[in-house]
């Protein structure tokens, strides 16, 4: 089922997960959260979907940590009509703090320039 496959990427696979390996997906929010078409998806390509512990989001520092940078950059500083106008934002806020927001973690470069060094 496409539209998910974009999660395996992001959560550090390197190549598409076929029915005879076993990965695992974490996900922050309880089973309740989870829809049938993920749990089909997962289920086909033989990945366990482990949720975090309640009041453990330490479980998932990466997300958590990505979650409050938008927050406090520009999801609480501004008011937005629309769906669109959320999403340009955010493509222009993300683009800026990939490409030209020095980044002090990995040496005071951007991540583009770090990426482009790993090459």
């Amino acid at each position: 089922m496409p539209g998910y496959d974009h999660l395996l990427r992001l959560s550090g696979a390197t190549q598409p997960v076929t029915a005879s390996t076993s990965a695992k997906f974490r996900r922050c929010y309880g089973p309740e959260y989870v829809s049938g078409t993920l749990l089909a998806w997962a289920e086909k390509r033989n990945i366990t979907i482990a949720h975090i512990q309640p009041g453990k989001p330490q479980q998932n520092a990466y997300i958590e940590r990505y979650n409050r940078t938008v927050r406090h950059e520009w999801l609480g500083c501004f008011m937005f009509d629309t769906i669109k106008e959320v999403q340009d934002h955010a493509t222009h806020w993300l683009w800026t703090y990939n490409n030209d927001r020095p980044n002090m973690a990995i040496g005071g470069i951007t991540p583009m320039q770090k990426l482009k060094m790993a090459a």
